[in-house]
Parts: structure tokens; C-alpha cells; sequence
């Protein structure tokens, strides 16, 4: 066990430098970190730290979907079903369908069109199943007051399911609204039935993510209405200038559900922020058709009913692509092809909280976060080196070695740091020493019971090492189940829980045993200094 080979000696030591390269930047300053990424080029550009909310500051929302918003929905919904079945069932009404605040009413002209009639509706409320397989209740209720009068509204069961939908939906077109950001580690999650929870670390302009959370991005292709078009056709507020308004027409030549594709550029021409988009098969061959029969007449680009751009068409644009242009700055080039490419919300959303994590509580976390790793170190470290003399020596820089490691894993995974997560490294810290301690205590065994000093190392490392295996497994079998099944700082603390046990077998066990294989060999000791 003495011999190491200068190849393994040289990949440990090349290891120790990489973890060390790795953490290095996040430990410099802001203008000496910036300083370093301007000096190396893009491909080398150094990752650093995260830190998660609780630690650097950032932003937290929380938003509540707005139940007014979905039933006005669900009753147009319905609305239109009704008026779909009459139609198919050739069905006539006195004095059309009216609309109630939570259904819709209407009368039938001929008594024996009901039946038929209530048989569709009745179909049309069927009870839906949630997303456990269970039933949630009819979405409506259909009554008859016996005169040929009929009734559809929306259940109280119906409306809290289709809230509940109108959530999960809003929580991925929400997740890569932000993800779009560029921010790291977001925290998106329920709360309640109807409430849904933002928290960005490190956002500097919360009112950015307000904004991004609060728009529609709704984006229409409509033709500009000529002079003396329909009087029907509507106007629309143009943006570009914020004072007139322009003539559009009504039909909508491409919607923007037919976008695949958004992203910021700039235009080559005069280098202004635009956006680039590109169409679906559907939407390219749309767009193509309306730029071919309308050679040198203005088009409008529509984003929630407002003219962001009125280009004139100067070719058929048959490549299925184009341009957004709008004076737009390059955050707002950003943020619009943000929306275009997460969707539009399913429902509307209510701020319902706003709360903005200063840094100055984030400091004082960090703060409290180090003073609780340094004095937990400072007492393993003192007590290695006062229990084991010289292997405790060799126990602490294995132990810093250690450290680096978790750092340097918590980089490269993208991970964030959160203060359970400072609380999952100071455990592995202990953790780590108590692998030393177990090498040391048997290697004290040996040497008691007769045997000679490399007798005494070899026998310590091999008989303790099965004990080591076995209760970092069944650690990180525990760290595993956290990081599944908990949520948001649990699985912090279970990804700086499962690393420290990782690199702690490599640290406790190889690094260790190179040192001390390497001390033997130059001191040749005649008995053992614990």
C-alpha cells in the first residue's frame, strides 16, 4: 500500500489544481472577476458560484390567477358549444343565447327539440377527471324549468378545476418566461389551488420580471387598411410613435401560434435591436401568400393590440423567417422575443406579494453562513491535529482538499448555494473526519496487537475501509431521497450532502494514504506518531 506510481501521484495532484482553478473566480472580487472574463476569450470564460435567494438577494412573487378572468372564459366557452349544438341539432331559439355572469340561458322554439338538445348538453357535462385519475365534478350543470327554458352554468367544481389546470399551465409558460432570463436556479412553484410562487436570485430589476410575468404576448400579422376601407375594420394604437392611431384591417393573416422560433438581433443595416422569427409550415406558407398578393403596401406586426411595426412589403418573403423592428432597445428586443417564444398565460395573473430580498439581508446570511463553516472547521481541524499529531495534519489538508472539491462540483453542476446548503457541507465536513478517524483507529488496533508500522497502515486502510463504504452509501442513499423527493433548499441540502460524500471517500481514503505513503518513505519511522 506504500507504492504509488508518479502517474497516480501526478492525476491527484492535476485533480487538487483543477478544483482549485474552478473555485478561484468565485472568490474575486466583482471588478477582478470582471477584469478576468474580458481577458480570456468566450469559450474560456470561468463559471462561478451561485448563490441562491436566501444568500445574494433577488426577487420574490407571488401571483394568484385571477377566477374572474377564467369563468369569463369558461362562459364564452360555453357559449360557443351551445350555440354549436343548436346549430347541429337544427335547433331553433327565441331570442338567441343569453349570456349570464356563470352560464348561459336560452328558449326552444319547438318543444321537441329537446330531447335532443338536453342529450348533447348532458354529454357536454360529463364529470372531469383530475390529474390523480379522479373525478372533480361536472364542469357544468344543465337545467330544464320545464317550458321549453334550458340553463347551462358553470359549477363550483368546474371552476376550481379549470383554475387548477390554468396553474399548471402557468407554471411552464411562467418557468421559461424566466429561464429566458438568464437567471439561474429560479423557484417555481403552487401554492394553494389558485397561487403561484417566483422567486429569481441575483435579479437586479425585479419590475423586469413584473413585466415579463404580466404580459400576454398576443402577436397578430394584419394588413393596414387602405383609405376608405370598411368602417368595420379597427384601429390599433401605434406604438412607434404613441400619438396616432393607424387603420388596420380586421383579418389576421398570421397569428402567432404558428411561431416556432424568436430571437434578438440586430439589423445590418443600421445595427437597431430587432427581432428575428421564424414560421411554422402552416404560418410560412400563410405569410408567403400575404406578402405575394400584397407587393408595396404596409403590413402590421400586432403585440397585444398595438402596432409595434408597420414595414412595407417590398418582396415576397417566402423563406418562412423575418424581422421585428420597432425602435426597440436591446433589453426590450430581449424581453419581446422572451414572450413570444414561452406563449401567452392561459388566464390572467394577480401580483398578489411582491417582496424584494435586499442584499443586505443576503449579507448578513453569508455572514452567518461562514461563521458557522469556519468554526466547525477550526474545531475538526484543532481536534485532529491535537488527537492524531501528524496524521492529524495529514487528516486537515485531505479535509481542505475536500472542501475545494464540493465547491468545485457545486460549479460545474450549475448548482446553487443556499444556507441548507452550507448546512449540508459543514455535516460533510464531520463526515469526512470521522472516515479519518476510523482509518486511524484501526491502524492504532494493529499497532497495539504487535504489529510493525507498514503491517499496522496497510491493515488500517484495507479493514476500514468496507466500514467507510458502508455508511457513505447508505448516507447518500439518504441524500438521494431528499434531493427526489424534497423540494427548493432540501434538495440544496441533499446536492452539498451527496458531493461532500463523494469527494470525502476520495479525499479520506486515496489522498490520504498517498500523504502518509509518501511520509513513510522519507522518514521511515521506527513506531507510529498516534
Amino acid at each position: 500500500m506504500l507504492r504509488f506510481a508518479r502517474w497516480k501521484i501526478a492525476s491527484i495532484v492535476a485533480l487538487v489544481l483543477a478544483a482549485v482553478l474552478v473555485v478561484v473566480p468565485s472568490l474575486l472580487p466583482p471588478t477582478a472577476r470582471a477584469g478576468l472574463d474580458g481577458a480570456l476569450p468566450g469559450w474560456a470564460h470561468p463559471r462561478t458560484l451561485t448563490l441562491g435567494l436566501d444568500l445574494q438577494g433577488g426577487s420574490h412573487v407571488l401571483l394568484q390567477v385571477d377566477q374572474a378572468d377564467v369563468l369569463k372564459t369558461m362562459v364564452a366557452n360555453l357559449r360557443d358549444d351551445v350555440r354549436r349544438i343548436l346549430r347541429e341539432e337544427k335547433a331553433q331559439v327565441v331570442g338567441g343565447v343569453g349570456v349570464q355572469p356563470r352560464g348561459v340561458q336560452f328558449r326552444l322554439a319547438d318543444g321537441a327539440d329537446k330531447a335532443k338538445v338536453l342529450s348533447k348538453l348532458n354529454d357536454l357535462a360529463v364529470p372531469q377527471s383530475s390529474s390523480l385519475g379522479q373525478s372533480a365534478g361536472s364542469a357544468y350543470a344543465v337545467a330544464d324549468n320545464g317550458q321549453g327554458g334550458i340553463a347551462v352554468t358553470v359549477t363550483d367544481a368546474g371552476l376550481t378545476e379549470r383554475v387548477r389546470r390554468a396553474v399548471d399551465q402557468s407554471i411552464e409558460v411562467i418557468r421559461r418566461r424566466v429561464d429566458a432570463l438568464g437567471t439561474t436556479e429560479p423557484s417555481i412553484q403552487r401554492e394553494g389551488n389558485d397561487r403561484v410562487s417566483v422567486e429569481v436570485p441575483g435579479l437586479a430589476n425585479p419590475q423586469r420580471l413584473i413585466d415579463i410575468l404580466g404580459q400576454t404576448a398576443k402577436l397578430e400579422f394584419r394588413m393596414v387598411a387602405e383609405p376608405g376601407a370598411n368602417p368595420a375594420d379597427v384601429e390599433l394604437l401605434d406604438q412607434t410613435d404613441g400619438k396616432e392611431k393607424l387603420p388596420v384591417e380586421k383579418r389576421v393573416l398570421v397569428q402567432g401560434e404558428d411561431l416556432t422560433d424568436a430571437s434578438p438581433g440586430f439589423d445590418q443595416r443600421n445595427g437597431q435591436p430587432v427581432v428575428n422569427f421564424r414560421f411554422n409550415i402552416r404560418g410560412g406558407q400563410r405569410f408567403a401568400q400575404a406578402t405575394t398578393e400584397n407587393v408595396g403596401k404596409p403590413f402590421a406586426i400586432v403585440l397585444d393590440n398595438k402596432v409595434i411595426s408597420a414595414p412595407r412589403i417590398n418582396e415576397p418573403i417566402t423563406g418562412g423567417s423575418g424581422q421585428i423592428s420597432g425602435n426597440f432597445t436591446v433589453e426590450q428586443a430581449n424581453d419581446l422575443a422572451i414572450l413570444l417564444r414561452a406563449g401567452a398565460l392561459p388566464a390572467k395573473l394577480v401580483i398578489v406579494q411582491q417582496q424584494t430580498v435586499g442584499p443586505g439581508l443576503g449579507q448578513d446570511s453569508i455572514n452567518a453562513g461562514k461563521l458557522a463553516a469556519y468554526v466547525g472547521a477550526a474545531l475538526v481541524f484543532a481536534y485532529m491535529l491535537l488527537t492524531y499529531g501528524t496524521f492529524g495534519i495529514f487528516a486537515n489538508l485531505a479535509l481542505t482538499v475536500h472542501i475545494a472539491f464540493i465547491f468545485a462540483g457545486l460549479v460545474l453542476l450549475g448548482a446553487t448555494l443556499t444556507l441548507p446548503g452550507i448546512a449540508g457541507i459543514v455535516l460533510t465536513i464531520g463526515m469526512a473526519v470521522d472516515s479519518n478517524v476510523l482509518i486511524y483507529e484501526r491502524i492504532r488496533e494493529e499497532n497495539h496487537a504487535g504489529r510493525s508500522v507498514i503491517q499496522s497502515l496497510d491493515a488500517g486502510f484495507k479493514r476500514a475501509f468496507a466500514t467507510i463504504v458502508d455508511s457513505n452509501v447508505t448516507m447518500f442513499v439518504a441524500a438521494a431521497i431528499l434531493y427526489f423527493l424534497g423540494a427548493g433548499p432540501v434538495r440544496g441540502f441533499a446536492v452539498s450532502m451527496g458531493l461532500g460524500i463523494l469527494t470525502s471517500i476520495v479525499t479520506a481514503v486515496t489522498m490520504t494514504r498517498m500523504m502518509i505513503a509518501l511520509w513513510y518513505r522519507w522518514k521511515r519511522p521506527v513506531r507510529l506518531p498516534i
